[in-house]
Order: structure tokens, then C-alpha cells, then sequence
């Protein structure tokens, strides 16, 4: 029975951590493989199911939240010194506001679906990406635009005054995207 124990703890204890290599889509799909949280099989059933290559969507997780499962914008301070309330909503991988996920979730029908879940939230950033291709006409293999509305939402993207936060942003998905596409190539993504 203790062994059992061990080994439970062991996997749930791999479930929460970022992976090592975060600049390598290959070593991050290698460190989830497992049989219940294989990353890459969920990356490429969300890829399968709206259009997005994994390299974007993998991008965009690895620019919001660095692969952290319950990444979130810092607190406010009150007073300069006192933790207070935080930016926004977003949360998880995907950074995704509440309003937005609910919205996802309703129109998906993925009620049990969690921010904090690698499968839902990169499902998420697919159909979000979808949305701004079938709204604002941005290829789904166009991760700067793609990250751009996923930032500002797809209304903002289309009033054109983008943040120069989003210009970095979109930046450096669409960089770590390229190099993910790279990477897989050779193995076997």
C-alpha cells in the first residue's frame, strides 16, 4: 500500500512543475508524455480540431504563462506595500480571463474544462486563435497577429491600436514558434 502511495505522489508531483527546457518543444513533449498528460498528443488533437500548428500554440503558452499551471498577473499594492487585488482575471497556461473562458466554455460545451489543465487550456488557445482568423482574418499560422489578438482580444486587434506590451509579446511568440517549428521537424512532431 505505501508503494501505491509513492507512486501516486510521484505522478501528481510531475503534473504542476514547468518543464526543464521550456525553449525546446521536443524536451517539454518528452518530459509530458505520459499516459494520462501526454502534451503533445494534446497539442496536435487541438491542432487537428481548429487549424493552429503547434508551434503557434505552444508559443502562445510559453509567452503568457511559461508553462506554469497557475501563472497569474501580480497584485496590485495598496498603500505601495500591501498585496492587493491582481491586474485581472487571467489564469493558468493560457492566461485566459474569466470572462472569456466561461465564454468558451459555454459555446464549447467543455464545462468541466480547467485553466490549470495543459489539454483544456491549450484546446482553448486553438478555438481563441480560430475566432480571430474567422473575425479578423489572421492566418492561423501567423503567430505575431494571432498573439496580438489573443492580448487585446479580437475587438482590440481590429481597432489597430495595439500595446507595446503586445508588440513584445507577439514578438517573442512569433520567434519561439519559428524555433518550435524547427525543433519538431526533427523530432517527429
Amino acid at each position: 500500500m505505501r508503494c501505491v502511495f509513492v507512486v501516486v505522489l510521484l505522478l501528481l508531483a510531475g503534473c504542476g512543475t514547468v518543464p526543464r527546457d521550456t525553449r525546446n518543444a521536443c524536451a517539454v513533449f518528452e518530459q509530458r508524455d505520459g499516459l494520462f498528460n501526454n502534451w503533445r498528443r494534446a497539442a496536435y488533437a487541438a491542432e487537428r480540431e481548429y487549424g493552429v500548428p503547434v508551434p503557434v500554440l505552444m508559443a502562445t503558452i510559453y509567452t503568457e504563462s511559461g508553462y506554469r499551471h497557475n501563472a497569474r498577473p501580480p497584485r496590485t499594492k495598496l498603500l505601495g506595500f500591501i498585496p492587493w487585488t491582481r491586474v485581472s482575471t487571467a489564469y493558468g497556461y493560457s492566461q485566459a480571463l474569466d470572462g472569456t473562458w466561461a465564454r468558451y466554455q459555454a459555446e464549447t460545451g467543455r464545462w468541466m474544462a480547467r485553466r490549470t489543465d495543459f489539454a483544456d487550456a491549450i484546446r482553448f488557445i486553438a478555438w481563441y486563435h480560430n475566432q480571430s482568423h474567422q473575425q479578423n482574418g489572421i492566418a492561423l499560422n501567423d503567430p505575431y497577429r494571432l498573439y496580438v489578438a489573443y492580448y487585446h482580444g479580437q475587438g482590440g486587434y481590429a481597432r489597430g491600436n495595439w500595446s507595446e506590451t503586445a508588440k513584445t509579446g507577439a514578438k517573442r511568440a512569433s520567434n519561439v514558434a519559428a524555433l518550435y517549428a524547427r525543433q519538431l521537424q526533427g523530432c517527429g512532431g
